[in-house]
């Protein structure tokens, strides 16, 4: 990754899934998390660190579940969606304190504990999984030095649920999660990798579900993601390709009909640092 890349992700597909992920994101992690930023006391409220904020989702969930004044920090290689999610972070915390933004154009494979220093809590929202296992280790390690929790939701884990079923469908599941993988992306194995990355560095890990439900109200992101989806699994395995286009065909067309069910599954992650308080 470089800051001169191409954007991994286009604003409209995720404006589009901000719905769908606001509602999937697992509340209940966010108890413990509260309790451990209360034991730690940070005085003058807490500095948050999003990484790879994209249109900034996660500050738009979280800021206003957390009380206190809040400085968010919003990581993101793509300067125009950098813009977009500082001028849409809340202006409001839980219990109506401030929220101030700070932007860095950033290279997430670079990021080292110094660019986490003073951090209460580092977050991401489907990030994990289109990271290598070096990536993943470089951030866990960064974050314990930090000495901060840190909330990293939306990661996929390979499993998805088609309603009415469909023989293709496990194929086609397959070789995606075989996509996701590519050059030595973690994919579906990024959760269990990155819990015993933090296990190992004493950290408190809680992982819990957090699946996508998509029904006929869904029907636009559904149609995108079905695309995406068996695109991904031709790329990786061009022998599907005749079968998947009726397949395809098939499927958005039950999707615009309001009978096509879909559950997309991922997992959110917290990691609570072994002593309350961590670094400063």
């Amino acid at each position: 990754m470089n800051t001169t890349d191409v954007p991994l992700y286009q604003p409209e597909w995720l404006e589009l899934r901000e719905g769908a992920d606001a509602a999937a994101r697992d509340v209940e992690l966010l108890d413990p998390l509260r309790g451990w930023l209360e034991d730690a006391g940070r005085p003058g409220g807490l500095v948050i660190h999003d990484l790879g904020c994209g249109t900034g989702s996660m500050g738009r969930w979280l800021a206003p579940r957390l009380p206190g004044p809040q400085h968010w920090v919003l990581y993101d290689r793509d300067p125009a969606l950098l813009g977009r999610a500082a001028a849409r972070t809340p202006a409001v915390t839980a219990d109506g304190s401030g929220v101030t933004v700070l932007t860095r154009r950033a290279d997430l494979g670079e990021l080292a504990a110094e660019d986490l220093a003073g951090a209460s809590l580092v977050t991401a929202s489907a990030l994990l999984d289109v990271l290598t296992r070096d990536e993943v280790d470089a951030l866990v390690a960064a974050c314990a030095e930090a000495g901060c929790p840190v909330l990293l939701a939306l990661s996929v884990v390979g499993q998805v649920e088609l309603s009415p079923a469909d023989p293709l469908d496990g194929e086609i599941a397959e070789a995606f999660n075989a996509h996701q993988r590519r050059g030595g992306l973690l994919g579906p194995d990024a959760v269990m990798v990155a819990s015993e990355a933090f296990a190992l560095r004493g950290a408190t890990v809680r992982v819990h579900s957090s699946p996508w439900r998509l029904g006929a109200g869904e029907s636009a992101l559904t149609a995108q993601w079905l695309q995406g989806w068996v695109e991904a699994a031709c790329e990786q395995r061009p022998v599907l390709a005749p079968r998947a286009e009726a397949y395809l065909r098939d499927r958005l067309a039950a999707c615009a009909a309001g009978e096509l069910r879909v559950a997309v599954h991922h997992s959110d992650l917290l990691a609570l640092p072994g002593t309350t308080g961590g670094a400063s």
